[in-house]
């Protein structure tokens, strides 16, 4: 299963997703061609409260301001459904989408599915123009890239 190449149009999605907006979960349908202008980090994970996945977003949940100042969007991917996100997102106070390919698509397009385990710890930076401008797919683990990381890449482009 390979992964897109730096330089190259993202791999356009829409899946649907959740986010808490005041307390309260907001549904809605997440387009990555719809978002062309804005930088759009997707964070892949395997799941929704697991002790790697939970300190991986809660740290972008942290830094969401300094996204934001950098002009960036953080999208989380899992196979999870929405019941599941939306428990994750009110316990742990998280702000940004989170996004259920159920089916795996959007995960096969990545090439970040790893039989048995599901998703592969991953991260893909997509520009204002929609190209792949930095990305990081783990072997297995739990490691995962930190925010100041991400932040550092973000400011390259």
């Amino acid at each position: 299963m390979n992964t897109p190449e730096l330089g190259d149009i993202a791999p356009d999605f829409t899946l649907p997703g959740t986010t808490m907006v005041d307390g309260q979960a907001q549904k809605a349908h997440f387009t990555l061609s719809g978002r062309r202008g804005h930088k759009v980090v997707l964070a892949f994970y395997p799941a929704d409260n697991s002790p790697g996945c939970t300190m991986q977003l809660c740290s972008y949940e942290d830094e969401m301001e300094a996204f934001k100042e950098l002009g960036a969007e953080v999208w989380g991917i899992s196979r999870q459904a929405f019941g599941s996100h939306e428990k994750f997102a009110r316990s742990k106070r998280l702000g940004f989408p989170l996004l259920s390919d159920e089916k795996g698509d959007v995960v096969s397009a990545y090439g970040v599915g790893l039989m048995g385990i599901g998703i592969r710890r991953s991260i893909f930076i997509i520009d204002e123009e929609g190209r792949l401008g930095w990305k990081h797919v783990s072997l297995v683990g739990a490691t995962f890239q930190s925010a100041a990381t991400l932040k550092r890449e973000l400011a390259n482009f």
